[in-house]
């Protein structure tokens, strides 16, 4: 079972050199110039040509051998229960598994298969505190598990909510997943939870768990919650014309999820598109669930959003990183100066007809991920999980 991966324990310079493109995460300057990334103390600190930024007292040096940094991936929404392991498939080592698929940074949408998971308010509010406090401190490989996701039941009232963002709760877990379906209902506490900095997810579509129900866009559009959980259905999604009031009559995030519809999907992204909302859409898994896990599962929304959507693949990558960090406040996903030096470093995949990395995601074909790094640390090497890459990056030295 995946324990907590190694901190750095002094002043640490990372140099990743002989980049051949940098991906931004930022859909108004989505690629940027330069050939090498450094950063001091976790944090990155300077972005450009190797000859214009300092690279002296390097502790670890990675050359890219010209393949292509991105920001680490983010899955907005899973469903983690207990340290590396899910009962919902009796699986260990699948937060492990997903950092071998680009993923980062994860977001809890509630810690629903939790066995035994308590329904009154004292223990929702208990476990959610303890969620949240096991998993900043327990890191999967160096993964950011941001947990603690409470769903929220009809006995609540405003002073649960002050009371559970005191302790550090920041998320709620799927409005619908617990007692409260109805819009007014949920509108009030959307209101408490945001009036004390906790943000809001809701499900949206058919039942997906025993106790869940369909949560149909009246109750969407009232309820305001700041991310629309799965539009696309998690499994089920809503018809065509709920889809479009939705993106329509509300202004927050759209989120999008591998364990959903992607033919809905597809409607969703080109509704957005439309609409000149591009920056609303982000990506999940829903997972773990009954799809079970999907460790590459970003990395296949990106792809299909790209090949089937008609989306430049270095756009789809946005809906990955820059969108959702921008959304959920994080300090990761961009490659800019201050934020989390969190990357995933690819290449196109062996063989792979694209005549580079951008142009095989847009064929439909997934990258081979050659390393992945969290907070200036390198984590993984050669994934065990994506086709190999044509090219892979190598630690020089230490």
């Amino acid at each position: 079972m995946a324990h907590d991966a190694p901190q750095a324990t002094g002043p640490s310079k990372l140099v990743i050199r002989n980049i051949g493109l940098i991906l931004s995460g930022a859909l108004e300057k989505p690629i940027l110039d330069g050939d090498t990334i450094v950063a001091e103390n976790g944090k990155i600190s300077a972005i450009g040509r190797f000859k214009d930024v300092n690279t002296e007292g390097a502790t670890t040096i990675v050359d890219a051998n010209g393949t292509t940094v991105a920001p680490g991936l983010i899955d907005s929404h899973v469903h983690p229960v207990a340290g590396d392991w899910t009962p919902r498939q009796n699986q260990i080592n699948w937060i492990d598994s997903y950092l071998h698929g680009g993923v980062t940074t994860m977001i809890s949408a509630g810690e629903v298969h939790m066995p035994g998971r308590p329904r009154d308010v004292v223990g929702l509010k208990a476990m959610a505190v303890f969620a949240q406090r096991a998993f900043w401190t327990l890191r999967p490989g160096g993964v950011k598990v941001h947990a603690g996701a409470p769903v929220i039941e009809c006995e609540m009232v405003e002073e649960d909510f002050k009371e559970m963002a005191a302790n550090g709760v920041k998320l709620l877990g799927e409005v619908g997943l617990g007692g409260v379906k109805d819009g007014p209902t949920a509108r009030k506490m959307v209101g408490w939870a945001r009036k004390y900095g906790i943000q809001s997810t809701i499900h949206t579509g058919g039942p997906s768990i025993p106790g869940s129900g369909l949560i149909d866009k009246d109750v969407v559009l009232e309820a305001d919650t700041d991310v629309v959980g799965h539009i696309n259905g998690g499994h089920t999604a809503l018809p065509d014309d709920q889809i479009r009031c939705i993106c329509e009559g509300c202004k927050r995030g759209l989120e999008l999820v591998h364990n959903g519809n992607e033919r809905s999907a597809l409607f969703t992204l080109r509704t957005a598109r439309e609409m000149g909302d591009l920056h609303r859409v982000i990506l999940g898994t829903d997972a773990p669930a009954g799809s079970g896990v999907q460790p590459l599962g970003i990395l296949r929304m990106v792809s299909m959003l790209s090949s089937l959507g008609d989306l430049p693949a270095e756009i789809a990558f946005c809906l990955a990183t820059g969108n959702t960090a921008r959304m959920r406040q994080l300090d990761c996903g961009l490659i800019e100066v201050g934020r989390s030096a969190d990357f995933v470093i690819m290449d196109k995949a062996q063989h792979s007809p694209g005549k580079n990395i951008l142009e095989s995601v847009q064929l439909g074909d997934l990258p081979g991920i050659g390393m992945t790094i969290i907070d200036g640390i390198v984590r993984t090497q050669r994934s065990r999980n994506t086709p190999p890459a044509g090219k892979v990056p190598e630690v020089v030295t230490k």
